[in-house]
């Protein structure tokens, strides 16, 4: 027994000391991405079934379609190899790509289905429903005027949405800090903030000269009324306790306003800015139609006008895009700002 004990303590002490001068005792590895293996071969089969089943009818770019499944599905096997059996965090780069297996595969098979109900079988009625390869088609042939209408959709949201989200910042401010402004403005914006913005298309062009500022005020519109009631909510939300503390250290309105109201009222602020976003991309495509002879809006009217219901949903998609990439940069914003709720908050 006093040989065994001994032997113990002789592994545990040399353990320690591997330990102390850095050779630590590697982790368990983990087992290979199953997920994304799956999705790989999936990608595959899609490109392999693009290619080889025969369409319904003659449709261009359909070897483009495959080419690009199949090259999706070997990125991500490259994507396998190279996370291979390495450990990771969830909320690390490697967790991610991990987490987005189901995903990975779920759109793959998207993919296919949406390819045999629409090239391969025709189940679903044309014009009205086209193939993905269709859809392919408008980036590679028309994607100059494409391009245009986004960057026209860019300069048009972008101010629209940044002067109404200010404004509403700042009225929420006021009204939520002063019982003279909110006894004033509340009813006003309980009046005007639930009538959505494009009712207010009449006036708008009646009151502006251009297109350009009767979309920018509908725009602006839209976006004022989430953050002005929601930064108004968190304001009034304020514990008292916060200001009679930072009063009490010599703290002036002004400070009170800047660093203990607008810093505990930001989480709402947040989420009137999200709401917010959602309105004016929703606006901006209904702005689009009215007068102006580019922007996403514009080029749906355009396409349906001329029954190409492909450049249709091509614009649908690039909206899509730019809607989810900038809600995807506000929450990088708000992570930034609010880094302090991590610890309160489950993200």
């Amino acid at each position: 027994m006093n040989s065994i004990a001994h032997r113990i303590g002789s592994a545990n002490r040399l353990d320690g000391a591997a330990s102390a001068a850095g050779f630590a005792r590697p982790s368990p590895p983990l087992p290979v991405w199953a997920g994304g293996v799956v999705a790989a071969l999936v990608w595959l089969a899609a490109a392999g079934l693009t290619h080889w089943l025969p369409d319904d009818d003659d449709l261009g770019r359909t070897d483009l379609l495959a080419l690009a499944a199949a090259a999706i599905g070997v990125v991500i096997l490259a994507a396998v190899v190279a996370v291979g059996r390495r450990p990771a965090r969830r909320e690390s780069r490697i967790g991610q790509l991990r987490a987005a297996g189901p995903w990975l595969v779920a759109l793959a098979l998207g993919l296919v289905a949406w390819e045999l109900v629409t090239a391969k079988y025709a189940v679903l009625p044309r014009p009205f429903f086209v193939a993905p390869q269709s859809i392919l088609e408008v980036f590679t042939d028309d994607w100059a005027r494409l391009g245009e209408s986004v960057l026209r959709s860019l300069l048009l949201v972008v101010p629209g949405y940044l002067l109404g989200a200010a404004i509403g910042f700042l009225t929420g401010v006021a009204m939520g800090w002063s019982r003279f402004v909110g006894y004033w403005v509340h009813p006003v914006i309980r009046l005007i903030g639930p009538l959505p913005a494009t009712a207010w298309l009449p006036v708008a062009f009646f009151a502006f000269s251009s297109s350009r500022g009767a979309s920018t005020f509908l725009i602006a519109l839209a976006s004022f009324f989430p953050v002005a009631v929601l930064t108004w909510s968190g304001v009034s939300a304020v514990g008292k306790s916060y200001y009679d503390v930072a009063r009490t250290m010599g703290a002036s309105p002004w400070f009170l306003v800047r660093k203990v109201a607008v810093p505990a009222a930001m989480p709402s602020v947040f989420v009137g800015l999200f709401m917010g976003l959602g309105a004016s991309f929703s606006v901006l495509v209904v702005a689009e139609m009215m007068g102006v002879r580019a922007g996403l809006g514009w080029y749906m009217q355009w396409a349906q006008g001329w029954a190409s219901y492909g450049n249709m949903y091509a614009a649908l998609l690039v909206l899509a895009a730019l809607c989810s990439g900038a809600v995807t940069l506000l929450f990088r914003l708000r992570d930034r700002l609010l880094s302090w709720q991590k610890g309160l908050v489950r993200w």
